[in-house]
């Protein structure tokens, strides 16, 4: 994270999913954004907020990744299991 604020002093965060951070992306024409791993945010929700998978779900879509706070706001990746094997 401190990386991405030296990058990128104007980047949110998603408090309370820090454990999901997995680096920054690029997007083209806008800055580095805060990128998360979508999955590890929904395991949070269920563990810290004891949440079922269905309701960590609605809440993350709704209040998280749902949630635009302008050009600045983090990305929520979900990770492909083959791992970047396309073919």
């Amino acid at each position: 994270m401190n990386e991405l604020k030296e990058i990128n002093p104007e980047a949110l965060l998603a408090d309370g999913f820090e454990d999901a951070y997995i680096g920054w992306c690029e997007v083209f024409n806008r800055p580095p954004l805060a990128a998360y791993d979508r999955d590890k945010c929904i395991a949070i929700l269920m563990e810290r907020d004891e949440m079922d998978r269905d309701e960590a779900e609605e809440y993350f879509n709704f209040n998280v990744s749902g949630s635009w706070v302008g050009e600045n706001t983090p990305v929520y990746i979900s990770l492909s299991e083959k791992g970047g094997n396309h073919g």
